[in-house]
């Protein structure tokens, strides 16, 4: 399983990776772990966790440093990792929420949470169901190598697949950080942007071919104007939301307003 191998990157990886002979040994394990599974009467409630990986990995010469680097996510302090899943996934709107986890947790969160909105999406496409996937701050996804990978096929693929992925990030530069991750931009049709830093604009006039009149639109503009680019269509919009409706309450986040409405 690809989803593995990244979660044994990240858990024993390092700045060394893991070593052909260590990817060779956890692809052996996952193997027997799920013929096991499959081998008896396989259900949700005896899904395989980590503990059955880390028990086939235990008997294995060549897996040694994957094994004891993840002791701690199976036995030690970060154990709730080692769980079933308690979400109902079936459910029309799921929302996964990350910023409880510390920087060393959330790197395996997202992971995770990316791994299930996959299977979700390949599901769905089954049922002919179109599935719409939000990421918010999306530039922490793109700040490790794994979740950035993962990022980088679903915009590649999940079209294919009736699948719909929205990222939501201020600032452009970071979708520029290497050639893979620049891939995410170039395969993205409908873009909705706000106001832009300077060194912003640039990037998007150059790589959109857009005009200076046009980015004007992004230039100091205030709250709820912009531009939206659809295919080779550009768009200019002003939105001014009635702020004494019930629907301000629910979907404004300016502290300050909040304060107002309290």
């Amino acid at each position: 399983s690809s989803f593995i191998l990244s979660l044994c990157e990240l858990i024993a990886g390092g700045k060394i990776g893991l070593e052909p002979i260590e990817r060779s040994a956890i692809d052996f394990a996952v193997r027997k772990v799920y013929e096991k599974f499959y081998a008896n009467n396989p259900s949700e409630e005896t899904m395989p966790t980590l503990a059955d990986l880390h028990k086939e990995l235990k008997k294995l010469d060549n897996a040694k440093r994957v094994a004891d680097s993840m002791d701690m996510y199976v036995t030690g302090s970060h154990k709730f990792f080692n769980n079933r899943s308690n979400v109902d996934i079936n459910n029309r709107l799921v929302c996964f929420d990350v910023k409880d986890l510390n920087l060393e947790l959330r790197k395996i969160g997202m992971l995770i949470i990316q791994d299930a909105v996959w299977n979700k999406v390949a599901k769905n496409r089954y049922n002919g169901t179109k599935t719409w996937y939000y990421m918010d701050e999306f530039h922490l996804l793109l700040q490790h190598e794994q979740t950035a990978s993962y990022s980088v096929e679903m915009w590649k693929r999940f079209r294919k697949w009736n699948g719909f992925p929205t990222g939501i990030t201020q600032n452009i530069k970071d979708l520029l950080q290497t050639q893979q991750i620049e891939s995410i931009f170039d395969n993205t049709d409908f873009i909705c942007m706000l106001s832009q830093a300077d060194g912003d604009r640039e990037i998007i006039m150059n790589k959109k071919n857009l005009s200076k009149e046009q980015i004007e639109y992004v230039t100091n503009s205030t709250e709820g104007e912009g531009l939206i680019l659809y295919g080779k269509t550009v768009l200019p919009f002003k939105d001014k939301f009635p702020t004494d409706t019930e629907l301000f309450k629910l979907l404004n986040t300016k502290p300050s307003a909040i304060k107002l409405i309290k």
